[in-house]
């Protein structure tokens, strides 16, 4: 019987990485087998994204490249699924352009691909199976996790947020959580099988967890209280939080516990009180100040990263040089900087006064220029001072420790290993990076 062999191709957010996690454990199920290369694949998925035009453009491209393929290997099975084909009308348009194409599903029935996959190699016609309503969270999917010693793991789907920008409410449905006992049933048997050093929860907005069950009682914090009840080796993660919803509590939980990772992902999407309110976004800056202050002043070595739009419709100077401000006040570990395009079905589409492409391209330029600088006096803040960090990887003779905020720090080690958990003194700075040498070897969290 010939091997059979699958390639996914996986477009934007840690949801999706994780989606494509559910797939591969789905393919696997199936008989496939894993390949790099799509020419001996005998299955191809696209898993999309259509959060940002270039995406969508990405993906289209990627889909048309395999009609040369297709055309040499008829019983080649191509997939499109995830957050670009739940879009209206999309399933046709991609139809029409790509009639080489076996299979289009949604976000809302992705956990039924293996029963439609074994449909379409009976009967050999092409489906388009796309469901317009959300449907219950499924449980006791196999899951291959890729991503070294952390493992995702969701706990709610959906968004109730409808920023005018994103378009996710609308491919991914309203929120819906899962049962607080299956989040902790599998953390523990991730935790239990020694492979994952951190576990980060994943949500639209992990901050809401339980408000749909309306039972006044299952909330994030509680559900984090039961998962650091877990014995074992292991860091909490989670994303994304929403700062219209990051409690007081929650930070005081974070401060408290020793499971709790300090890196935190705090979106904050513009520094201006009127493009926030254009965004839909229900804070305004000085909530969030306040809350970054919180956070640094309650919590232990803690970091924060955001994520940033430039050039949202009618975005004045003023308005962004007030994001260049907030920039300056939250000092930043990381940011991830997207320039504003519009999609499609959203309420921003619509919006007048269009900043210019080049005017976009300046902002985000200056925005990454300064944020650079705040990161290199990070480094140099850094020296001398004592992490704890997991060893991630080994390269040009050094091991590669990373930081709880995501910092590098190159090492000279001999008695570590990858996925060591060691405390580690940052010694000098070369050409922008960061080195090292160990203190303490293999620490255990929560042990």
């Amino acid at each position: 019987m010939k091997d059979k062999k699958y390639l996914i191709e996986t477009f934007g957010c840690q949801m999706n990485v994780h989606d494509s996690e559910k797939i591969a454990g789905m393919l696997a199920h199936l008989g496939y087998n894993e390949t790099q290369k799509k020419e001996d694949a005998d299955i191809v998925v696209f898993n999309t994204c259509c959060i940002r035009e270039s995406a969508e453009l990405k993906i289209m491209a990627k889909i048309g490249e395999l009609k040369a393929l297709k055309k040499k290997n008829k019983d080649l099975i191509i997939v499109v699924c995830g957050c670009m084909s739940q879009q209206k009308n999309m399933p046709e348009l991609l139809r029409k352009r790509f009639p080489f194409l076996s299979l289009i599903i949604g976000t809302h029935n992705l956990d039924e691909l293996e029963n439609y996959l074994l449909e379409f190699e009976n009967d050999k016609k092409f489906k388009s199976i796309v469901f317009e309503k959300e449907g219950d969270v499924k449980e006791n999917k196999v899951v291959y996790h890729t991503s070294k010693n952390n493992a995702w793991v969701n706990i709610m789907f959906g968004c109730n947020n409808f920023c005018t920008y994103c378009i996710v409410p609308f491919v991914r449905g309203r929120e819906r959580s899962r049962q607080e006992k299956d989040i902790v049933e599998e953390v523990a048997g991730l935790v239990s099988s020694g492979k994952y050093k951190t576990i980060t929860l994943l949500g639209q907005n992990v901050n809401s967890y339980g408000q749909d069950f309306n039972d006044g009682k299952t909330n994030f914090v509680q559900l984090l209280k039961e998962i650091c009840k877990i014995e074992g080796d292991f860091k909490i993660k989670f994303m994304t939080s929403h700062p219209k919803d990051f409690s007081d509590e929650l930070i005081n939980f974070i401060a408290e516990n020793d499971k709790m990772s300090k890196a935190i992902h705090l979106p904050v999407q513009s520094g201006s009180d009127r493009i926030l309110k254009m965004m839909n976004r229900h804070y305004d800056i000085s909530h969030y100040k306040n809350l970054v202050e919180k956070i640094y002043s309650k919590i232990e070595n803690a970091t924060l990263t955001t994520d940033i739009i430039v050039g949202f419709p009618s975005e004045s100077e003023e308005d962004f040089e007030n994001t260049i401000d907030l920039l300056k006040f939250c000092k930043y570990s990381g940011v991830f900087g997207f320039v504003y395009s519009k999609r499609k079905g959203t309420p921003a589409e619509n919006f007048d006064n269009q900043v210019t492409a080049k005017e976009k391209q300046r902002r985000i330029t200056k925005l990454f220029e300064i944020q650079h600088e705040i990161l290199k006096e990070q480094l140099k803040n850094m020296v001398g001072q004592t992490f704890e960090t997991i060893i991630e990887s080994k390269a040009s003779g050094f091991f590669v420790a990373k930081t709880e905020g995501g910092k590098s720090i190159r090492l000279i080690a001999n008695d570590v290993k990858i996925d060591d958990r060691c405390l580690v003194k940052a010694t000098k700075i070369e050409n922008n990076e960061l080195f090292g040498i160990v203190q303490k070897e293999k620490i255990n969290v929560g042990k």
